[in-house]
């Protein structure tokens, strides 16, 4: 199970910084374009786990690149190539210092504002009477800050325009863009057998122009709920069967492990990364509704980084 690519330090042409995040290694190139390549660390409750998972960076980014090609009609976005499974090139943009997180479904954080008693979210109001799971009358946009250190906090749109966290005109595009991304997603899932439930999407500027930038639609970033028996739980009031990786966390919390301090990070033995792996794989494919083709990944760090030295040396010379 050391096949699996747990950090980067490549010496790429062009290249001007590395940025590490919880998954992804980030190479600015040429002070105008990003090398994002998708790793197999995986995280939960903000703390990065200490084994990689075989196959997940080429399912994020798969999942990801697909989702950007089937909605670029509706807004332009940052991929320019895909030069490794396990890696997207594209434009250098300054991100807006929100995410726009929209939701269909009453779930995840907004359930438990509302269960607290709150009935507006980000400024949102939210309706008397319901349920948790249940489905919104509409969809509602509760963006969060992008913080550097800590957690990302709620923001209402009132508050990012009078904060000057960006300009009144540029949010209402980014709302726009918002709505007809989910629209655009929820329509796939369901052909998918699935229900996009929530997710967030990151824009950024490049000259002057809008990009959508980072993953889109992957089980990192979205919440789905599988669309046969939905109704049935939620009259019945049980948990609604999910596509996440919330099994991850699931198995974590019943070994004692929440993120919290003082608490140990569980053993992750060879057999439960495997069925890690398996069930990422079984992700992409019920979102994407395409078999999922393995990668060779017996040298899988030597591959990734000729891809992509072949690929930057013709592109950037």
């Amino acid at each position: 199970m050391e096949d699996a690519i747990i950090n980067t330090n490549f010496h790429l042409p062009g290249q001007k910084e590395l940025y590490v995040g919880k998954v992804r290694d980030v190479y600015f190139i040429q002070d105008k374009y990003l090398l994002m390549i998708t790793t197999d660390r995986i995280s939960a409750f903000d703390v990065v786990l200490p084994r990689g998972i075989p196959y997940k960076g080429q399912v994020l980014n798969q999942i990801a690149g697909k989702f950007l090609d089937a909605t670029e009609d509706i807004v332009p976005n940052w991929k320019i190539s895909t030069p490794d499974p396990m890696v997207t090139f594209g434009r250098l943009c300054e991100p807006f210092k929100i995410e726009m997180v929209i939701r269909g479904y009453l779930t995840g954080h907004a359930w438990r504002e509302y269960k607290a008693g709150k009935r507006s979210i980000c400024g949102v109001p939210m309706p008397q009477g319901m349920k948790e799971n249940e489905k919104f009358p509409a969809p509602i946009i509760t963006p969060t800050t992008k913080e550097t250190v800590g957690h990302d906090e709620d923001i209402s749109k009132e508050d990012v325009i009078r904060k000057n966290i960006i300009s009144e005109d540029e949010y209402e595009q980014l709302e726009k863009y918002t709505y007809a991304l989910f629209e655009r997603g929820s329509r796939i899932a369901e052909k998918m057998g699935l229900i996009l439930v929530d997710t967030k999407y990151e824009f950024g500027k490049q000259d002057g122009k809008i990009f959508l930038i980072d993953e889109i639609h992957t089980p990192d970033s979205s919440r789905y709920f599988y669309r046969a028996g939905y109704a049935e739980r939620l009259n019945n009031g049980e948990p609604q069967k999910q596509l996440s990786k919330e099994f991850v966390r699931e198995w974590l919390m019943e070994r004692g492990f929440q993120g919290r301090e003082g608490q140990k990070i569980p053993v992750m033995d060879d057999d439960f990364v495997s069925l890690v792996s398996d069930r990422y794989i079984e992700l992409y494919e019920k979102i994407t509704g395409e078999q999922f083709i393995k990668s060779d990944i017996t040298d899988v760090i030597e591959r990734v980084e000729y891809n992509v030295n072949m690929f930057l040396s013709a592109y950037t010379r």
